[in-house]
């Protein structure tokens, strides 16, 4: 990486911002308000928090800010009991300066199972309509036939759009490998910029040295964009060995959304870039006061915050994405094999291989891990196939990059559910004809929750919607005072007064007696 001379120093330490020897200018996305809290708060994020960071957000310069992709749908109709298209439309509402993005995940967007193409293309051109200009998707298994039609639809209707190599390290997973994925993308698509997509946070400065380059030369004058994760501690050198590379976009997090789990820390990529010269249009003054806001929410309701983590080098066997660890942990505790940890992490590795290879991202990560668990659980691999893991095989969500360990495929054929047909259906039915029978009175974009989530889940939604809310979402001003004072409070007495109200929390007494 080159060095930062001392006239880039001098001139940023006595805040001139921009050294005068400025290079080309390096685009900030900026994930905060997606990817930042699907990493380190489960999702959680609800929509009056962003509406109270939008003014800044919008000042701020970001080139590009990442709002959703399926997951946050998925909470806010299961979970927050919020309805994820109004949030959308809001958003745009209130940041009306800022080109908000949204993410396609292939042809399941928030199901396990593929939906048909007329919900696909209905999911489109709906964020098209709430505003998105910016749209793109990727796949698990870099099948680029599972998200080029969405693409090119996007692109019809006016959008810019970005076109996912999704990173993995295996022996399948070559730069050749994904130099050829990102033309296909290009002469399938048209896509405007390529996004290589590390959410496992496997990149290292060495892999980035030939592979960066390598995309660089073939997708010509489109964006370069490079989204990491900082699981292993080497996210910002990462991202900034890949500007040096040539990259042109970066995705980052605002701090306390940022490092662990999380993408790494706009503020600090944001000064380590101008201190090598880079040109970096992002004010700083409003990313901080975003920071504060986040801070508060963390504070008040307990939510974590980043923190920088140690180089594991057992990740890069298992490559299990981080919010999925935790649950890893639960489920052992629940099957009195808590002390089996590290043997699961293994199994997962074991797991991964026999399977071909599949990237450790939604679904895929989520079908390992579960096969690794039953494994580990039962003490008889493979004599528990869950119905994912056998439509895997068979190749129910697209081509895969290898074989799969014949001993391994046999087992999964024996023992997984006879009731799915070894080969896959050519077309998947449509759906929208018989869900605008069905309910006559909604709009397109409450049927197209109900093409995904099951059951009642959005009647509840519609419900709370209607009521003012979820109850457990619902922000009480001075209960959540009490909380964070309480929090702030080890021991002893601690009185806090506004007007006729006083609150006092006194800590210790109990124990004292």
């Amino acid at each position: 990486m080159s060095t930062t001379n001392a006239e880039s120093i001098t001139s940023i330490m006595s805040g001139g911002g921009r050294p005068a020897n400025s290079r080309r200018p390096i685009k900030i996305v900026e994930t905060s308000l997606r990817d930042g809290h699907q990493s380190l708060w489960a999702t959680r994020m609800r929509t009056e928090h962003i509406l109270a960071m939008a003014e800044d957000y919008d000042q701020a310069g970001f080139e590009q800010v990442d709002l959703v992709a399926p997951i946050q749908f998925d909470v806010a109709v299961r979970y927050l009991k919020e309805n994820p298209w109004e949030r959308v439309r809001l958003a745009h509402e209130a940041m009306p300066r800022t080109r908000l993005r949204a993410l396609i995940r292939s042809r399941n967007i928030a199901a396990f199972d593929f939906l048909p193409d007329d919900i696909i293309e209905a999911w489109v051109e709906r964020l098209y309509a709430n505003g998105f200009r910016v749209i793109g998707s990727f796949d698990g298994l870099n099948d680029m036939g599972n998200i080029v039609p969405a693409l090119v639809r996007a692109k019809e209707l006016g959008a810019s759009t970005f076109g996912a190599v999704s990173f993995s390290e295996s022996p399948v997973h070559t730069d050749e490998l994904f130099v050829r994925k990102a033309q296909e993308l290009i002469e399938k698509a048209d896509v405007d910029a390529i996004m290589l997509k590390d959410a496992a946070g496997l990149l290292t400065p060495d892999r980035v040295r030939t592979l960066v380059p390598a995309l660089r030369e073939v997708i010509g004058d489109r964006i370069l964009e490079v989204h990491t994760h900082s699981l292993t501690g080497l996210a910002p050198l990462v991202c900034l060995e890949a500007v040096e590379l040539g990259a042109d976009q970066i995705h980052t997090s605002v701090w306390p959304l940022a490092t662990g789990n999380a993408q790494p820390s706009t503020q600090t990529l944001v000064r380590d870039l101008r201190a090598l010269g880079y040109q970096v249009d992002v004010d700083l003054d409003r990313v901080d006061r975003i920071s504060e806001r986040l801070l508060e929410i963390a504070e008040t309701e307990g939510k974590a915050v980043g923190a920088p983590v140690e180089y594991n080098g057992l990740h890069y066997m298992h490559q299990i994405p981080g919010g999925m660890l935790a649950n890893f942990r639960s489920q052992l505790e629940t099957a009195g094999l808590s002390d089996r940890y590290d043997d699961l992490l293994v199994e997962v590795a074991r797991v991964r291989e026999e399977l071909a290879y599949p990237i450790m991202i939604t679904p895929f990560a989520q079908f390992v891990g579960v096969q690794a668990v039953m494994n580990v659980i039962t003490g008889d691999r493979y004599s528990v196939v869950p119905n994912e893991i056998k439509k895997y095989a068979l190749g129910y969500f697209g081509t895969l990059l290898a074989d799969i360990d014949p001993g391994v495929l046999e087992k999964i054929l024996a023992n997984g559910s006879a009731n799915i047909p070894l080969e896959p259906p050519t077309v998947i039915p449509p759906m929208l004809d018989d869900l605008r029978a069905q309910y006559p009175d909604e709009d397109i974009d409450t049927l197209l929750l109900r093409a995904m989530f099951a059951g009642a889940q959005v009647d509840e939604m519609k419900a709370a919607v209607a009521a003012g809310g979820n109850p457990d979402n619902i922000s009480w001003p001075v209960l959540d005072l009490i909380r964070t004072l309480a929090g702030a409070t080890a021991s002893g007495r601690r009185e806090l007064s506004a007007g006729d109200i006083r609150i006092s929390i006194d800590k210790g007494a109990r124990d004292a007696a």
